[in-house]
């Protein structure tokens, strides 16, 4: 691995170490997200001359063969938090257009996490704006504490923009924010049930992804179902426990979705 890559990984772990302890309800202290944020905005900058240099060469094929996934894989999360904001700020979601489909939101257990470490970034953001004299570091700090701020309020829309969606033929698609996104057609579908928890202990061959340290619905599955992790890795998993605010509700909808139809219309006689 080249000093590049390596420096890729080790900030890439970072943020998903970061983005890890915010799900999990860890309180981070806001100096260490603004670092962490710091972090990743100086290796945008770092490679971005290099990419647009390979893409006006050769297009997006050359950038991508180039550049270590992991790296694009942080990119993306960037991107996609962008993305998310402008979603949230139209009042439109991300994947739930297509007719019959029931989106689930699970947003519920971290929403006064998040405002409540936004409220304490925007603090510190107004105290350092007023207590540091020298104009240099003033516009440096200023410009990344606003940057965490949106960088806060884009991983909360990304949950909020892009819900958990069971489509009309009962399969469904698991999602956190913009770092997991896993699809289970109807037929990879053994059970659904309410299954509330709140552990994070791990179990082999079963992908959790808890909000706020807890689950509510464990779907079983009759074939391994592949997904990527946050930093690109493939796996697989048996099994998937992931929190919705409305599991019941969720479970009704995959159920509906796999019972086929009566084959005699109207009502029983």
């Amino acid at each position: 691995m080249t000093g590049r890559g390596a420096v890729g990984v080790l900030v890439a772990g970072a943020e998903i170490a970061l983005v890890t302890c915010l799900v999990a309800g860890v309180r981070v202290p806001p100096p260490v997200v603004v670092a962490a944020e710091a972090v990743v905005l100086v290796m945008l900058l770092w490679q971005g001359p290099r990419v647009w240099r390979l893409y006006a060469d050769e297009g997006w094929a050359a950038v991508r063969a180039a550049a270590p996934v992991r790296l694009l894989r942080l990119v993306g999360h960037e991107l996609r938090a962008l993305h998310s904001l402008a979603l949230w700020v139209a009042r439109r979601r991300h994947g739930v257009g297509r007719p019959g489909a029931y989106a689930a939101p699970y947003t519920g257990p971290q929403t006064a996490m998040m405002y409540g470490l936004l409220f304490v970034a925007v603090v510190e953001t107004v105290m350092l704006a007023l207590l540091i004299p020298w104009p240099a570091v003033h516009a440096v700090v200023l410009f990344l504490d606003v940057y965490t701020v949106v960088q806060i309020l884009g991983l909360h829309a990304g949950c909020v923009t892009r819900p958990h969606v069971v489509a009309a033929d009962g399969s469904l698609r698991i999602r956190y924010g913009g770092f997991y996104d896993v699809r289970v057609p109807a037929a990879a579908i053994g059970s659904v049930r309410v299954d509330r928890r709140h552990s994070d202990a791990k179990e082999d061959g079963v992908l959790g992804l808890g909000v706020g340290g807890q689950t509510t619905v464990l779907v079983e599955l009759t074939e391994p179902v592949s997904y990527l992790r946050p930093l690109g890795a493939r796996a697989e998993a048996r099994a998937v426990r992931f929190h919705a605010d409305d599991p019941r509700a969720l479970v009704a909808a995959v159920t509906r979705g796999r019972t086929p139809p009566s084959p005699i219309p109207g009502p029983p006689v």
